[in-house]
């Protein structure tokens, strides 16, 4: 296969973590007789820096041109100022638009290796395996919003809006993946005082019954599942849910296996190249010291060949390489909570090519 992937490192550990995911995929490329070309182009708080634009014209002209995307991490400090013009997290919104990239896909899943990484009880977080489905292009991140005078000072509002189609192609992911899966998918709303979310249930559920008469399906309350998640994660298969709560939720649902420095995304949509990115920030208080984990973007690359190159046994080579170093005991700092020596960036990175060479 030959195949262009687009380089996003942009803030903070951004580049340290990219660079060990190009490295993997060129073994894998060695390895399996395939021609990936890459080409990188800045995103976030160094293209404002650069350009005066989170993102750049020529940055998104090469997303679209390419077959998938890599991405690192944006902001940083740096770029807090609430009066600035524009924030690094607007080229993320822009590019999820700008590629009708609806669906965001995060796997949770506890490796019987890391069990005692988590800040929870190994009972409770032993045999995790939860996929997330979070819809990203809708939702209150892109309803209509403003400020306005007010006699205190000023006003701000946000609106949270949902089109049946809009819910209907996100629900269909979720039960479709069910179907490969333990064939339940749990549905995330707050329909008990949101109109939007009644909507969203209403649509669920005939979607659902209509489409996948073979899977489960269940409503739970945002607020629930927040709970549930820590005491009951086990419990869950497949979870769909609107853009806020899903960005929430699986933050909350990534301290499971106990870093965020393990998680991958996939944020993918009809057609186009897909966008993939660890779940973890830009991590500023380390950048540059080469101790960040760079096994959730390497892990982000084996769903970049499985989901946009359709390479499935390369997929897999990543996972279970990342699974053997696990085995051994090797850690870097983050996984190692303290106790005893730790791994840094490219030396974990370099592990991982080798049980791929091997």
């Amino acid at each position: 296969m030959q195949a262009h992937i687009v380089l996003l490192p942009g803030d903070g550990i951004g580049p340290e973590v990219i660079a060990q995911g190009e490295r993997v995929l060129k073994e894998v490329a060695r390895k399996f007789g395939h021609t990936f070309e890459f080409s990188s182009h800045p995103i976030g708080g160094c293209a404002i820096d650069q350009f005066g634009n989170a993102l750049p014209d020529e940055t998104l002209a090469a997303c679209k041109a390419s077959q998938a995307v890599l991405l690192g991490a944006v902001g940083g400090p740096k770029w807090d100022d609430p009066n600035a013009k524009t924030r690094p997290e607007a080229g993320l919104l822009k590019i999820r638009k700008e590629l009708g990239l609806f669906a965001n896909l995060r796997p949770i899943s506890v490796s019987p290796h890391l069990v005692a990484a988590s800040p929870l009880k190994s009972e409770i977080v032993s045999g995790t395996d939860i996929l997330f489905f979070r819809e990203l292009t809708g939702g209150i991140y892109f309803g209509p919003s403003g400020k306005e005078p007010h006699e205190s000072g000023e006003s701000a509002h946000n609106t949270m809006v949902y089109s049946t189609h809009e819910i209907e192609r996100i629900v269909r992911l979720a039960g479709e993946a069910a179907r490969g899966r333990r064939k339940k998918v749990t549905s995330v709303d707050k329909a008990n005082v949101l109109e939007v979310s009644r909507l969203w249930r209403k649509t669920f559920e005939r979607v659902m019954k209509t489409e996948f008469p073979d899977v489960q399906y269940e409503n739970v309350l945002v607020d629930a599942m927040a709970m549930h998640l820590i005491s009951k994660p086990r419990a869950f298969d497949v979870v769909v849910t609107e853009n806020l709560f899903g960005d929430i939720l699986t933050d909350e649902g990534s301290m499971l296996p106990g870093s965020m420095g393990m998680l991958p995304s996939a944020s993918i949509g009809s057609s186009g190249p897909g966008l993939y990115e660890p779940i973890h920030g830009s991590a500023p208080d380390i950048a540059g010291k080469g101790i960040a984990n760079p096994l959730a973007t390497i892990l982000a690359s084996a769903l970049l060949l499985r989901h946009s190159l359709k390479l499935e046994q390369e997929a897999a080579a990543i996972e279970a390489a990342v699974d053997r170093i696990l085995a051994k005991g090797h850690r870097t700092a983050d996984l190692a909570g303290g106790a005893g020596s730790s791994l840094g960036t490219e030396a974990m990175g370099s592990l991982v090519i080798a049980e791929l060479a091997g």
